[in-house]
């Protein structure tokens, strides 16, 4: 497997981290999100995190945040788009950018992390979108006008 190929797997892949989290949330599949708990079923998608999960000096910013219906829209268009543009391979740059605050503000949402006090899976997938926008890995097995189509 050449390694565009392998840098494309690797984009489907972190699309689909962001994309499953979209589904969990919004139909509630049991995963990490319970039955009965999902977004068509009225819970916030973001209140349990941010009320129960934030840690470290901005805690009391993300708890203020937590419920607001402006900030569970961000959040769950912003897994949204993000996986399906890392899946389909469109709109790389600005998937990139976006996945990259997103995971930034989850970062400053955990700090200090527990097993490692600067870098944890959120400073490693930042590194990983940049690293497959500046290896084009949007150009194979994409649905880009340029790209390798499916």
């Amino acid at each position: 497997m050449s390694s565009a190929k392998i840098f494309a797997v690797l984009r489907i892949v972190l699309g689909w981290i962001f994309l499953w989290p979209f589904f969990d949330k919004l139909f509630g599949l049991g995963f990490a999100t319970e039955h009965g708990k999902a977004w068509i079923d009225g819970v916030s998608p973001t209140a349990g995190f941010l009320l129960h999960g934030t840690t470290g000096p901005f805690a009391n910013i993300f708890h203020a945040l937590a419920g607001n219906i402006f900030v569970d829209i961000l959040f769950m268009l912003g897994l949204l788009g993000i996986g399906l543009a890392l899946l389909l391979g469109v709109a790389m740059r600005l998937a990139v950018y976006s996945g990259s605050l997103l995971l930034f503000l989850m970062w400053l949402a955990l700090l200090l992390p527990k097993n490692n006090p600067i870098i944890d899976e959120h400073i490693v997938y930042i590194l990983v979108l940049f690293l497959l926008l500046k290896l084009n890995a949007g150009e194979v097995w994409s649905f880009e006008k340029n790209g390798d189509s499916l």
